[in-house]
């Protein structure tokens, strides 16, 4: 049974059932991740570029791939021993000190400092 509603981590764990890589194979898990997530990625794309040849956007179809983004996300961070919560708490503790006052400034995503990577 899926729950109406999930942390990420409880994603990621409840996403691995689904691997078809063996656990204990990290290597092949790693780039089997990081393969899909390319992958998928250019699904998604790949749907927005039909727009410009006539094709309606579908955006259940969107959901769909995003939804694959996400389970191959889930399946590197478990592949290189990370949650996905962590991963995502750190990526906005990157982008905050990156951008402190809270949005997107150019200059500031131009001339970063050394360790903002």
């Amino acid at each position: 049974m899926i729950p109406e509603t999930i942390t990420p981590n409880e994603y990621q764990s409840l996403a691995m059932v689904y691997r078809s890589i063996r656990y204990a194979d990290k290597e092949s898990m790693k780039q089997h991740a990081i393969y899909g997530l390319c992958s998928e990625a250019g699904e998604a794309a790949g749907i927005m570029q039909k727009m410009f040849n006539g094709h309606p956007y579908d955006p259940e179809n969107m959901k769909k791939e995003l939804g694959d983004v996400a389970w191959f996300l889930a399946e590197a961070c478990t592949a290189f021993g990370f949650d996905l919560e962590d991963v995502m708490r750190g990526n906005l503790l990157k982008l905050h000190k990156r951008y402190p006052n809270g949005i997107f400034e150019v200059d500031r995503s131009i001339n970063r400092y050394p360790e903002d990577i």
